[in-house]
């Protein structure tokens, strides 16, 4: 049996990569990054003109109804790029909420605006995942009240909520009561930060099955942060190759050196079989919705490991240029840290895998 992606998804990965090595080289993400800006619309406007938002979409509703193993080709593009952009709360996060969970006057409302690029959506899940001290919301009728840490996707129109009971909720970016504040983090790339909400108005998802719903939206952003990983761990490895062929030592380049063989040969080791698990957790969400869970907790947790080791070893490889912005090898590795932790951590996430087979 051959596995793979498909002629149509590596045709949609070239076009993405293209796009991005002309509209978002290093130098632009080195500006972002910089610049402290919310967002990067030169980018996200070139991605919506690729049809991307609408990836996940329902035809009926203007999308163009493709599967998770497409949006998590286009994730590893995006991680191989470091690219800012709302991709996983708009394009992924938010339809699959709404597709699962809302009513059918709530899908003709935001699934249209989120396909044409008109809308973007922040996402505020990570209670569900872990609770923290002070943190939490409380629904009451039509109104939200609490904190959300780490949203995701910051400065977007709507945020995705998630309450104490597991039920979804939209709010407008400038509904009543909401207040957003930033939060520092390693990966400048994504913004993240707090949503405190005081009596604020929310749109929720009713359509949902104690919970279910919120369970497929985690399960299918652990998949896309794990392509956004493998995308990064893959671009560290090609520089580090790259680099190891051009640096010299002792009238050799570096790369004739054994023990640099051996590093880039057991990265590219680890990442390859990754890359399967990767292409059947995505393939599963459509697929196969039972064993989705289960694989989304393996590849978060598995390339939350591997892509530690990848960008541990590549900065080795590249020896004191490695921790340069000048080389800015520190992007990858800050984006493969930051996609280690969201959503739940490798340990938190193996124990919730644990517990859906009856071994915790």
């Amino acid at each position: 049996m051959e596995f793979g992606l498909s002629e149509e998804q590596t045709a949609l990965q070239d076009n993405v990569n293209r796009f991005l090595d002309d509209k978002a080289p290093l130098e632009r993400v080195r500006q972002f990054s910089d610049g402290h800006q919310e967002r990067a619309d030169d980018i996200w406007d070139g991605l919506v003109e690729l049809g991307l938002p609408a990836l996940l979409v329902p035809e009926t509703h203007g999308g163009i109804e493709l599967g998770a193993l497409d949006a998590a080709a286009v994730c590893e593009c995006l991680g191989q790029h470091v690219t800012p952009s709302p991709f996983l709360s708009t394009a992924v996060l938010a339809p699959t909420a709404i597709r699962l969970a809302g009513t059918e006057e709530q899908q003709n409302r935001y699934l249209p605006q989120i396909a044409t690029g008109e809308a973007t959506f922040g996402a505020a899940l990570s209670e569900a995942t872990g609770a923290r001290r002070d943190a939490g919301v409380v629904a009451t009728k039509t109104k939200l009240n609490g904190k959300a840490l780490f949203a995701i996707d910051l400065y977007s129109d709507y945020y995705l909520v998630a309450d104490s009971e597991n039920r979804l909720h939209v709010v407008p970016s400038d509904a009543d009561g909401l207040t957003i504040n930033a939060l520092p983090q390693i990966d400048r790339t994504r913004p993240i930060g707090e949503i405190i909400l005081n009596n604020t108005p929310s749109d929720a998802l009713l359509n949902d099955d104690q919970g279910s719903a919120l369970r497929s939206v985690i399960d299918i952003g652990r998949i896309m942060i794990a392509a956004d990983t493998l995308g990064a761990a893959q671009e560290m490895l090609d520089r580090s190759v790259q680099y190891a062929l051009e640096r010299e030592q002792f009238n050799r380049v570096i790369a004739s050196f054994q023990a640099v063989k051996h590093m880039c040969a057991e990265m590219a080791a680890e990442i390859e079989p990754s890359r399967a698990l990767l292409w059947y957790a995505a393939h599963t969400v459509d697929e196969d919705p039972e064993e989705s869970h289960l694989n989304a907790c393996h590849v978060k947790a598995h390339l939350g490991e591997i892509g530690s080791f990848v960008g541990k070893t590549a900065t080795i490889v590249h020896g004191g240029m490695g921790f340069t912005d000048l080389l800015g090898l520190h992007y990858w590795f800050k984006r493969i840290g930051y996609n280690r932790q969201i959503l739940g951590g490798p340990e938190s996430v193996r124990e919730e895998a644990a517990r859906a087979q009856g071994l915790a």
